[in-house]
């Protein structure tokens, strides 16, 4: 009786400590989801910058840690959630968990209308299509998976058609940015 007693309370505790651990898990999840709103995108000038890609975080050290994950293009290597990418004005990348958008990593994309008054999100989503491309955004980052879906040149994607000083001509005219 006593031998049963003991292994009932063994198992009660292996039980409590999983539930546990499963509420812990599912908390930080839930902890590390973020909420996106217009609100959430400024202007494209105000975002430290990778080369050509902006990038934003609200946490410094994740945002050290994502751009350094850009910087270095570390393959096999996720970026922290709540990271933003962006490298025009009128789309940006948000890193979510991977349960939110399973196919995508966790990158949810975002097609966004710019005015001197603010962003107005468009379409948002892991099927947003590319208006100019007439293709979803997903189509041309599956390439970069082992980039973490991130494009950059010789993550295998194929190349856009603006060369470096474009891509600065086109940040610099983000209409959200107050002109001096």
């Amino acid at each position: 009786m006593r031998q049963s007693i003991v292994f009932l309370c063994q198992v009660s505790l292996c039980v409590c400590l999983v539930a546990g651990l499963v509420f812990s898990q599912t908390s930080s999840v839930a902890a590390q989801e973020i909420t996106v709103s217009e609100d959430t995108f400024g202007c494209i000038l105000d975002l430290p910058k990778v080369r050509n890609t902006r990038i934003k975080h609200d946490d410094p050290e994740k945002l050290k840690e994502a751009k350094r994950i850009l910087r270095d293009s570390v393959p096999e290597t996720e970026y922290p959630v709540g990271t933003i990418l962006q490298l025009v004005p009128h789309e940006a990348m948000v890193k979510h968990s991977h349960d939110k958008f399973p196919k995508t990593n966790g990158w949810e994309f975002f097609f966004l209308e710019v005015s001197k008054e603010g962003t107005k999100i468009q379409d948002r989503g892991d099927s947003v299509v590319n208006v100019s491309q007439g293709v979803t955004c997903l189509s041309c980052h599956q390439p970069a998976a082992k980039f973490d879906f991130v494009c950059e040149k010789g993550h295998g994607c194929a190349p856009i058609p603006f060369d470096d000083q474009k891509i600065a001509a086109i940040q610099k005219a983000d209409p959200r940015c107050a002109k001096n």
